[in-house]
């Protein structure tokens, strides 16, 4: 999949004011970063066969297997929908390759219903964008300026 870019000021509050990553040494605070994203992928249920989680500065390398490309696709997604983050380097290798899902970034204004219009011509079809994009989204009005969703084909 590659890299992906992000918005670093925007998504879910991962990181938090955690005391241990604020006071720990330069070299400490990548580990424990990478430690609470992996947790993150954890407490969203997300699917992985194997998922290690690197993080140089501000971008995220994930490496591991998967089973399936909207697996991988989800998990670069919800590594990278977090404030802080940059950019997702996804290597993770997918047992069953499939095509890509193409990517939206949320502008001001955007609706799933409208962004559903401009990907497929019905402002019906934004449960499919909805789907494809939990457990990351748990409402389909919940949705930011700077956030990026999978448009998966129909």
């Amino acid at each position: 999949m590659g890299l992906m870019s992000f918005f670093k000021g925007v998504g879910e509050k991962v990181f938090g004011k955690d005391k241990e990553v604020e006071t720990a040494a330069p070299e400490k605070v990548a580990d424990l970063k990478a430690s609470a994203l992996l947790q993150h992928v954890k407490t969203l249920g997300l699917a992985y066969n194997k998922l290690i989680v690197k993080v140089s500065g501000h971008t995220v390398i994930l490496e591991g297997e998967v089973a399936a490309q909207e697996d991988s696709e989800k998990i670069a997604l919800a590594v990278g929908n977090v404030e802080g983050v940059e950019a997702v380097d996804n290597n993770l290798v997918v047992e069953t390759p499939a095509p890509e899902a193409q990517y939206h970034e949320v502008k001001k204004g955007d609706t799933l219903s409208l962004i559903a219009k401009h990907y497929y011509g019905d402002m019906m079809k934004y449960p499919v964008i909805f789907e494809a994009n939990k457990p990351m989204l748990s409402d389909p009005d919940k949705i930011y300026p700077g956030q990026i969703l999978r448009i998966p084909a129909l």
